[in-house]
């Protein structure tokens, strides 16, 4: 089975700066999709910004419930990593049967299988698998 790193999912006070600083330091990121949400009171608008096969997704949201980190910012934080898998649905049975428990969220979409872990320190992982070459299938967000 092969897998690569395909984003980071980070939340962040400004999106907006986070964005410029981020095409200063990589000039050919490009805004792949975006948009804006409300759960309850909380409110968050994202974007990822990267290439056709790699990505940052930036979440900004109303509310400041992120934990201090090590290091200088204590307002940012990782929400998951995300990986590209081959065989996702292998990689979902791996997980369950050493006893990972798998988040809520799980999309099947016709361009792509998702699902996420958490593991035992309290991050959350991503496993996609792409039922698609084509990077506009796979970037569509509409689905």
């Amino acid at each position: 089975m092969q897998c690569y790193i395909e984003h980071a999912n980070v939340a962040v006070l400004d999106m907006d700066e986070t964005i410029r600083f981020l095409t200063i330091a990589f000039p050919h990121f490009q805004v792949r999709g975006g948009g804006e949400s409300t759960n309850g009171a909380k409110w968050k608008k994202w974007c990822h910004l990267g290439t056709e096969t790699i990505y940052i997704a930036i979440e900004q949201s109303s509310t400041v419930d992120q934990p201090k980190v090590d290091g200088d910012s204590p307002a940012a934080r990782i929400n998951h990593v995300g990986f590209v898998a081959d065989e996702a649905a292998e990689v979902k049975r791996k997980t369950e049967s050493a006893g990972y428990t798998r988040n809520a969220l799980i999309d099947e979409s016709p361009s792509r299988k998702r699902f996420y872990v958490d593991d035992g320190s309290g991050l959350t992982w991503e496993f996609v698998e792409y039922l698609s070459d084509d990077p506009a299938v796979r970037n569509d967000y509409s689905v």
